[in-house]
């Protein structure tokens, strides 16, 4: 039974270590990720937050003065807006606090332009009125221009304020407007004429016994009411499920959108403790999804033998060789022999196959599948190969081989004998909002220009820019 239990535990670990940002992404309370310069930023409760050059390998090296708790930022027009609690829930013992903002040209901190301007207090509260002023959500409305922030915890409610978006200060006489209950760290984002309200329920700031998750309501309106699925209301205590724990990390919280390309969304977070690093709290980013219009998670990608099969018509990625008959005694369909004894028969094996395939490089097509050998793809992280924002870059090999898929010069797809790491072998895979997937080359021999596995006919796969109205574009996974 013990060793059970370690085999369980040492996967347990392995599954959170294969999904987990690298390097060093101890962080608690992130802001939404912002891009600048070409390098990602995230802060944090305390001050300061981290840095990466390309979205899977974070550090140290954002900075941000003020200390204080659970920021939050968002670009507008070319500066940076920050906002962030100077004090509250339940900091030193109390619930007076405030929130303030401040600007940037930049978040690169060897920049010359560096340099943020003056606080501004925009939200407060006097520890005894049924708000508690922490936790910023800022979200500019892209079909108004006005600037909302939302803030509260759980000790009272959750409000919703305009700022101004060209000073960061609280429009004049504006007061705020209570939105939510059971809920704090909340965000707020706009999407195909909803406002959603993200919100963190649940305990914080207890190692592996907290349980935090992330809840959801929308509204046609930004100031509410904010309903959930059933549509209970947010002010009452409703909220649906976004993200709970996973993948030996519990205690999701503090929501952050981040738009990669056109149906290519990512979703940040912390979760409060990782249980393959000593239970920390870690920046996590998971793909976003979105299903009748509301919020959900995609699965960080798992490594794996896997069929990859096109949407465009259900067929699978295989090498172009010639096809190998099994030969077994065919049966009649329609009547089994009486009192036959029914053997199983052998799956078709790599080395009964591989024999035959020429040894230099070979092709790519798209057929029916069978599940044989020249259909299966084993799919594993490459160590030291950087990644993008949520993932490492993978090989694609042909499983029990070293055969590796690769993008070409002449921009179409084709197999190598041997996996080297050159940019072309290396693989990004994102999954898309509808919950298929691109695939896409590190690099393209001879061009800079983004391409992804593309399906030009039923049977033949090469490399295109994505195009996300398409099935062409897109590919799912099935572990096999």
């Amino acid at each position: 039974m013990r060793r059970y239990i370690m085999l369980a535990m040492c996967q347990i670990l392995w599954n959170a270590l294969a999904s987990a940002q690298i390097g060093n992404p101890f962080i608690h309370d992130p802001s939404t990720i912002m891009e600048c310069e070409g390098k990602y930023y995230t802060f944090g409760t305390g001050g300061d937050g981290l840095m990466s050059a390309d979205g899977w390998t974070w550090d140290t090296g954002a900075i941000r003065p003020g200390g204080g708790a659970a920021p939050d930022a968002l670009k507008i027009g070319d500066r940076y807006l920050v906002a962030y609690s100077g004090t509250g829930g339940g900091m030193n013992g109390g619930h007076t606090g405030c929130v303030l903002t401040m600007w940037n040209k930049t978040l690169n901190s060897l920049s010359p332009d560096f340099k943020y301007t003056e606080p501004v207090e925009v939200a407060n509260s006097d520890g005894y009125e049924d708000c508690d002023a922490i936790d910023p959500g800022l979200l500019l409305d892209p079909t108004t221009g006005r600037l909302w922030m939302s803030y509260g915890t759980y000790f009272g409610f959750i409000r919703i304020v305009e700022l101004d978006p060209n000073t960061g200060k609280r429009i004049e006489g504006n007061e705020p407007i209570n939105i939510a209950i059971d809920c704090e760290a909340t965000d707020l984002i706009y999407r195909n004429g909803w406002y959603y309200l993200l919100g963190t329920h649940g305990t914080c700031c207890d190692g592996v016994n907290s349980t935090y998750n992330i809840v959801v309501g929308r509204s046609r309106n930004i100031t509410g009411p904010y309903l959930d699925n059933v549509g209970r209301d947010m002010l009452k205590g409703g909220g649906k499920m976004v993200l709970a724990a996973g993948y030996g990390q519990v205690g999701a919280g503090h929501f952050g959108r981040f738009i990669v390309d056109k149906e290519v969304e990512k979703l940040s977070c912390h979760f409060e403790a990782d249980y393959s690093r000593g239970g920390y709290s870690v920046l996590a980013i998971r793909p976003l999804l979105w299903k009748n219009d509301w919020p959900i998670v995609g699965e960080p990608f798992q490594e794996g033998v896997y069929e990859i099969e096109s949407e465009r018509r259900g067929y699978a990625l295989e090498l172009a060789v010639d096809f190998t008959r099994q030969e077994t005694e065919r049966r009649r369909w329609f009547k089994k022999v009486d009192n036959e004894i029914l053997k199983p028969i052998a799956f078709q094996t790599l080395q009964e196959v591989m024999k035959d395939w020429p040894k230099g490089n070979i092709p790519v097509r798209t057929g029916d599948y069978m599940f044989r050998p020249h259909q299966k793809w084993e799919i594993k992280a490459v160590p030291n190969a950087g990644g993008y924002l949520g993932g490492p870059y993978y090989k694609i090999v042909i499983a029990g081989t070293n055969r590796a898929l690769t993008a070409t010069a002449n921009k179409e797809l084709t197999t190598i004998p041997e996996f080297t790491g050159v940019p072309e072998q290396l693989w990004r895979i994102d999954q898309l909002t509808d919950g298929t997937f691109r695939i896409m080359p590190k690099a393209v021999p001879g061009t800079t220009e983004p391409m992804v596995i593309y399906s030009i006919g039923d049977s033949t796969p090469t490399l295109a820019p994505f195009d996300a109205n398409s099935d062409n574009s897109k590919w799912n996974f099935t572990k096999r």
